[in-house]
C-alpha cells in the first residue's frame, strides 16, 4: 500500500508542476497577443490614414459618409473601391475594439482573450508562440494559481471517481 501512496504523491507533484508551467505561460501569451494586436493596429492605421484625411477634409471626419459617397458615385472605380475602403474601415474598428478590451484590468483582459479573442489574431499567436518561463510576480501568481487549481480539480475528480466505484461495489451482508 505504501507504493500506492508514493505514486499518488508523485502524481500530485507532476500535476502541480504541469499546472505551474501552464499558468506561467498565461501572462506571456497575453503579452504576445497584445503585441500582435498593436502590430495590426499600426498597420491598419497606416492603411486608413489617407482615407481618414479625406474624410476629415470633406466630410467632417465621418468615414461612413466618405464610404457612402464612394458607394453612390457614378464612377465605377469609386464604386469598386468602396468595398476595399469599407473592409479597411471595418478592420480598423475591429482592432480598435480589441485594443479597448485589452486595456481593461488584467482579469477582464484574460477573460476576453480566453472567450472572445479575435480568432485570426489568436491563431497567429498560437502559430508563432514562443514558450517562456518569466520569473516576474505576475507569472508566478498565474503559475501557482493554475497549479493549485489544476491539482485540486484533478484530486477532487479522482476522489469522486473512487467514491463512486466504492459505493457501486456490492456489500456483504452481515448475518446476525
Amino acid at each position: 500500500m505504501k507504493v500506492g501512496h508514493l505514486l499518488r504523491g508523485y502524481l500530485r507533484l507532476v500535476t502541480f508542476g504541469a499546472g505551474l508551467l501552464l499558468g506561467i505561460q498565461v501572462p506571456s501569451y497575453m503579452d504576445q497577443y497584445q503585441k500582435r494586436v498593436d502590430a495590426h493596429f499600426l498597420e491598419i492605421s497606416n492603411n486608413i490614414s489617407g482615407f481618414q484625411a479625406t474624410a476629415n477634409l470633406l466630410f467632417n471626419g465621418n468615414m461612413e459618409e466618405l464610404i457612402s459617397y464612394y458607394e453612390n458615385s457614378n464612377d465605377r472605380v469609386f464604386e469598386e473601391d468602396s468595398v476595399s475602403i469599407r473592409n479597411i474601415y471595418n478592420r480598423y474598428n475591429l482592432i480598435v475594439a480589441e485594443q479597448g478590451a485589452l486595456s481593461a484590468p488584467w482579469y477582464t483582459s484574460a477573460l476576453h482573450i480566453v472567450f472572445s479573442a479575435n480568432p485570426e489574431i489568436r491563431g497567429e499567436v498560437f502559430q508563432a508562440y514562443s514558450y517562456t518561463v518569466p520569473l516576474d510576480l505576475r507569472a508566478l501568481e498565474w503559475g501557482f494559481g493554475a497549479a493549485i487549481f489544476v491539482t485540486l480539480v484533478l484530486e477532487s475528480a479522482g476522489l469522486v471517481c473512487l467514491r463512486s466505484i466504492f459505493f457501486m461495489r456490492p456489500r456483504k451482508r452481515r448475518v446476525v
